[in-house]
């Protein structure tokens, strides 16, 4: 992790770079939008759970067409094209909030926004990376970037929670907005040609609807990819009808916190993804890597089905431990997953691949969000989250129950 190839990489190191201060800058808005929302404009669990749901309800109307142009035009000048866009959309919202015009509904339209230039980003990013990396050090790469992140989520969202009290919500997405101009820069100045793209089928039929339905052919005829997706988009699913909708509000009105102490909380949880990323390929080598995607997903779930503990007493230590255990998965699941997913898919379908594959993983995430909203109204926040808990934990049966679960180690990587 600390050593490795990649340090004698300078494109590579160009982009982690612009990744890094791109995540530190993120996790300011991952708090300071719905605590804008939920302080200032007195948003309820519905209104919260509606804009998460918005921000990534780009990933299943929107996501198999970012596949096909992933595979049709270079990455990484989309990249940067959506770097700068969602630059110029969280910018409004601290202009907005100058003037003393913000209103719900332009966070509403600003999460959309987003969410559809991340969908684009992200495809091509997962299949940028195969491209500019030998994919033997994949799952360094991966690893790389995973630290990035979760280093991240440790100190960002306690800066973010002090920035929120200090220069306000509003003022503090400002800080997220800039990031992106880094990271855009960071990838303009990546010097290693991108190949060129390969456009059509493997039977040479080319179209836009043959293109997207052979990446979704990808996916869904390899016994291992539609569990992934399976497993993933179910765990998504529970998780956002918990943090999508439900956390904030159970946190700010039933526990009673303030915005710089839950930041603090996300602060002190998420050294568990650090840790979890140094773990990632030591558990796979340890474990097998089928049994630690399973295992991985269940001790997950659980730890989120112990949120409300936290009303019992000692808030603060029982989130944050809960919290760290949890992240502790993240990074472990995630690195495997998506390693794997790289390594066994030819290259002039790695967008498509990808694009399928978020389509259904992050396609579930405003249908958890969504669902948990009316769920926090209708039947309460507390039994929303033991019910979307449950949910994640469960979907570790599509890892144990195929052929993923009987994986001892990562395939050797496809080539063409």
């Amino acid at each position: 992790m600390l050593s490795g190839r990649l340090w004698r990489h300078p494109d590579f190191l160009k982009l982690w770079a612009g990744e890094t201060v791109s995540q530190f800058g993120s996790q300011v808005t991952l708090l300071a939008v719905p605590t804008v929302a939920i302080l200032i404009l007195h948003a309820g669990p519905f209104q919260v759970g509606v804009l998460s749901a918005l921000e990534f309800l780009a990933f299943p109307t929107l996501g198999l067409i970012a596949g096909v142009y992933a595979d049709r035009l270079r990455r990484r000048p989309i990249m940067i094209s959506c770097d700068l866009g969602r630059l110029l959309a969280l910018g409004t919202i601290p202009v907005a909030f100058a003037f003393g015009v913000l209103t719900l509904e332009q966070l509403y339209v600003v999460a959309l926004l987003t969410g559809i230039f991340t969908v684009f980003f992200d495809v091509s990013y997962q299949s940028y990376l195969p491209a500019l990396v030998d994919r033997p050090n994949l799952i360094e790469d991966n690893s790389k970037l995973e630290v990035t992140r979760s280093a991240a989520q440790v100190s960002g969202p306690a800066v973010a929670g002090l920035l929120i009290q200090w220069i306000g919500g509003a003022r503090a997405v400002a800080i997220d907005a800039i990031s992106f101009l880094a990271s855009a820069i960071a990838l303009a100045t990546i010097r290693k040609p991108e190949p060129e793209p390969q456009p059509g089928t493997a039977s040479g039929a080319s179209g836009f609807i043959p293109e997207m339905r052979e990446g979704i052919d990808v996916v869904f005829k390899s016994p291992i990819l539609w569990r992934i997706a399976s497993c993933t988009g179910t765990t998504n699913f529970g998780s956002n009808m918990i943090f999508g909708a439900v956390f904030l509000v159970f946190a700010y009105r039933d526990l009673h916190l303030s915005a710089g102490v839950v930041g603090i909380i996300f602060g002190i949880s998420s050294i568990g993804g650090l840790v979890g990323a140094f773990l990632a390929s030591w558990a796979a080598r340890t474990l097998g890597l089928g049994t630690t995607l399973g295992v991985a997903i269940v001790v997950g779930g659980f730890a989120e089905l112990a949120t409300p503990l936290a009303l019992i007493g000692a808030p603060v230590i029982v989130l944050s431990t809960l919290g760290l255990i949890a992240n502790v998965t993240i990074p472990v699941y995630n690195i495997n997953q998506v390693s794997l997913r790289q390594s066994i898919t030819p290259d002039r379908v790695q967008g498509r691949m990808n694009a399928t594959m978020r389509t259904i993983v992050w396609g579930t995430i405003p249908l958890g969000a969504f669902f948990g909203g009316i769920l926090g109204t209708a039947i309460g926040v507390v039994n929303t989250i033991l019910l979307g808990g449950a949910i994640s934990a469960l979907a570790a049966i599509w890892i144990f129950l195929g052929p993923v679960g009987r994986l001892k180690e990562q395939p050797a990587p496809v080539l063409a």
